[in-house]
C-alpha cells in the first residue's frame, strides 16, 4: 500500500481514504466487491490510525472520523468468503477452541482496541449499510450518528451459525444491558436508523452523516484536548473499574484539568463575569 504522507495531503489506498479537515480527519472505507470489510482494509485502517494516533505525525490531531466512501455504504460486513475459507483451513487442521487458549487479536481487533486507549474521539458517520463487522467498527467508537435512509445495520452474524467476534457482544452489552442486548443478538436483530436513536445507540439521526460529524469534530476541537481526553478515559475504563477506582480517577484527572493552561483562560472569563459556564467556546 502507498505510504501516508506526512504533509496533510489526501491519502488513499485500495480499501481507506485519508483526508484531513484541521484539527479532524475522515477515514473512508470501500470495497468494490459489495463494500465488504477484508484483509485490505484492515491493514489500511490499521495504518491509517498509526500515524493519527502519533502526536509526532499529527500534533493538531483532536477527532478521527469513520465513514463509507460510497452513498448507502458504511462497511457492509466481514467478507463471509473469506471466514468461511478459514474456517475450513481451521476444520482441516483439526483445531477446537476453548477460554483456557485465547485466539490473538487479529487486525480489526488491534483496531479497535487502538481507539479506545487512544486520546483522541473518534466518531463514526454511519452514511449507510453496516452489519457485523462493520456495525461493531462502528460501536468501537466514541460517538455515532447514522443517515436516514433504508439500511440494514446490526449484529445478524447469529443467521450464519456465528457470533459477532470484534467486539460487538460487550459493546452491545454495555450500551443496552444484558437482557436487551441478549434479545437482539439472540433474533439477529436488523435496525433501521431511526432505532438506533430509540435505542441511544447513535446520538443523532440524521440527513448528512459526515457534515453532521464535522460540525461535532468543529465543536470538540474548539475545547481543551486534556479534558476531552480525560473525560474519554474516565467513560472507557467505567465498565472495567471498582465504584471506588473510577471516582479516585475521575478526582485525579479533575485536578489534572484544573491545572492545564488551556483551561485558565476559559475559568478566569467565569470569574470576571464575562461568560458563563453554558457558552461555548468559537468553533473558529
Amino acid at each position: 500500500m502507498p505510504p501516508l504522507p506526512s504533509n496533510r495531503e489526501p491519502w488513499s489506498a485500495t480499501r481507506v481514504q485519508l483526508t484531513y479537515h484541521g484539527t479532524a480527519a475522515v477515514v473512508r472505507f470501500f470495497n468494490p466487491n459489495q463494500g465488504l470489510m477484508d484483509d485490505a482494509m484492515e491493514a489500511e485502517l490499521g495504518q491509517v490510525l498509526e500515524q493519527l494516533d502519533n502526536p509526532a505525525t499529527w500534533p493538531e490531531g483532536r477527532v478521527v472520523i469513520l465513514t463509507g466512501r460510497d452513498p448507502g455504504m458504511f462497511v457492509r460486513h466481514y467478507d463471509v468468503g473469506v471466514l468461511h475459507e478459514r474456517a475450513s483451513h481451521m476444520l482441516a487442521r483439526g483445531k477446537t477452541f476453548s477460554l483456557e487458549r485465547p485466539v490473538p487479536e487479529a487486525g480489526i481487533h488491534r483496531c479497535t482496541e487502538r481507539m479506545d486507549r487512544s486520546p483522541l474521539i473518534f466518531i463514526a458517520a454511519i452514511n449507510g449499510v453496516a452489519m457485523g463487522g462493520g456495525f461493531e467498527l462502528a460501536l468501537g467508537c466514541d460517538i455515532r450518528v447514522v443517515q436516514t435512509g433504508d439500511f440494514q445495520l446490526g449484529l445478524p452474524e447469529l443467521n450464519l451459525g456465528l457470533l459477532p467476534g470484534a467486539g460487538g457482544t460487550q459493546a452491545l452489552a454495555h450500551l443496552l444491558g444484558t437482557g436487551p442486548a441478549l434479545f437482539y443478538l439472540l433474533t439477529a436483530k436488523v435496525f433501521q436508523p431511526q432505532e438506533l436513536l430509540q435505542l441511544g445507540v447513535v446520538s443523532a439521526c440524521v440527513d448528512d452523516a459526515l457534515s453532521h460529524a464535522l460540525g461535532l469534530a468543529r465543536q470538540i476541537g474548539a475545547v481543551p484536548a486534556r479534558a476531552c481526553a480525560n473525560i474519554k478515559k474516565l467513560v472507557r475504563q467505567a465498565p472495567r473499574w471498582s465504584r471506588a477506582e473510577g471516582l479516585a480517577a475521575e478526582r485525579t484527572l479533575f485536578c489534572d484539568t484544573m491545572v492545564d493552561p488551556a483551561a485558565q483562560p476559559l475559568m478566569a472569563a467565569v470569574a470576571r463575569g464575562e461568560r458563563t459556564i453554558t457558552d461555548k467556546p468559537p468553533t473558529g
